[in-house]
Parts: structure tokens; sequence; C-alpha cells
């Protein structure tokens, strides 16, 4: 089973230098509105079982412009659901304020190297949402529908699936670089989970999702699909 993870585009908090967190009424910015238009042509007719969603608007500004256009039409009986396991980290007193001002808090070299302890002042810890991320992650992949789970979410809901699916410690996950409207893909099997594709903002990704999957035997690098 493929999990595509799709970071939702630029926002106008990132175009602000602002840790938004779950803040309402935060959209997507000019560049980030271009960027989920080019999700239409670069997501394709793409085949999907299941397809889940963060709560906040611009995740659903994202991915709305494909599914409209393209998406519900490829995948009848498929249907975009919200669900809360995939909302943005509850960074507390923290949303809302420049992120220059925080990287000058004591606390934010725990953000940095030591991320598995960090629980964001009247908010959650970082262990906490990878925990929830995972959730949905097994849920989503328990479906016996053919195609692909497609993932839309938030940078560091992202980070932290990519590191669980690796075996990283969540202390490593700030090594993982996630932008806006970005796509990784993890085919998740019988054996480990295997990440075949990370942060790609460019790439037409229809019939690299579509093909079959790689033989499990990778030794020598594997040899595509």
């Amino acid at each position: 089973m493929q999990v595509v993870l799709i970071r939702h585009a630029h926002s106008q908090a990132n175009a602000k230098g602002i840790l938004s967190g779950r803040l309402s009424g935060v959209g997507l910015s000019a560049q980030g509105l271009v960027q989920a238009h080019e999700l239409i042509s670069r997501l394709g007719s793409i085949k999907v079982a299941e397809l889940r969603i963060s709560p906040l608007e611009r995740c659903a500004q994202s991915i709305k412009p494909w599914w409209n256009e393209v998406g519900s039409a490829t995948n009848r009986g498929v249907s975009l659901v919200t669900d809360p396991n995939l909302i943005e980290v509850d960074y507390g007193k923290w949303s809302g304020k420049k992120l220059s001002l925080l990287s000058t808090n004591r606390l934010w070299k725990t953000v940095q190297n030591n991320p598995s302890a960090m629980y964001f002042p009247q908010g959650e810890g970082l262990a906490q949402m990878q925990e929830r991320a995972m959730r949905c992650v097994h849920e989503a992949i328990a479906t016996k529908k053919k195609g692909a789970v497609i993932l839309v979410t938030h940078g560091d809901v992202i980070k932290s699936i990519v590191a669980s699916a690796l075996g990283m410690h969540l202390d490593d996950f700030n090594r993982i670089v996630i932008d806006p409207a970005s796509v990784s893909v993890i085919e998740f099997g019988a054996s480990k989970p295997r990440l075949v594709l990370l942060n790609d903002s460019r790439a037409k990704l229809e019939s690299f999702i579509n093909t079959a999957y790689r033989k499990p035997h990778s030794l020598g690098g594997g040899a595509g699909k």
C-alpha cells in the first residue's frame, strides 16, 4: 500500500514567518494558490483508496482544486474525509507568534535538538503528535480498496510519519525537509516500510503512483518499476 503524503501549499502564515498552528482563518498565499492549482497536473488521474485531510482550511484549499477537477471523477466511491489525527501540532501559547521571536525562547533548543521531550506551553507534545499521526496511517492502510492512501497535512506531521516509517528516533526528525505543496511517498507492505519519494515539488506523479509496486528485494538499489 502506497501512502502519499502531501503538505499543504504555501500559506499566509508561511509568507509572514508566523507559526500559525491551529489558528483559524489561515488560508493559502498567492504563491500557495498557484501551487494548489499545479497539483492538478502533478497528481493527474491517480487511483485513490483513501483520501484524508487535516481539518485546517489550508489543507482543504490545497487539495480541492485537484479533487474537484480530476480526483473525484477518477475515484468514484471515494470520499474526502477530514481526519482530526492529521491536524497541525497544537503549539499552544506559541501559536501566532513570529518564528524569529520564538527562536530566542529557551525551549527552542529542545525543539531543535530533543523534540521528543518538547511539550508546547498549553499545547501538546511532539511525541503525542507522532502517535496520533501514525494512528491515522495505520487506520488508512487497513482499507481493502485498491489505490493509494492520500494524506494531506502539515510539515511536522509529515516529518514525524517519515521518521517513524524509517525507524528514526523522533529526535532526528528535523533532519527531514518537507516543503509546502511537496509530495512524499512511503510503501507499506509485508516487510519494513520503504521511502520511495521525498519532498518532491515538481514531478508529474500519475504513472509513478499508479504503477505496480517495486519488488521487495532492493539489493543494489532496486531496478525501478
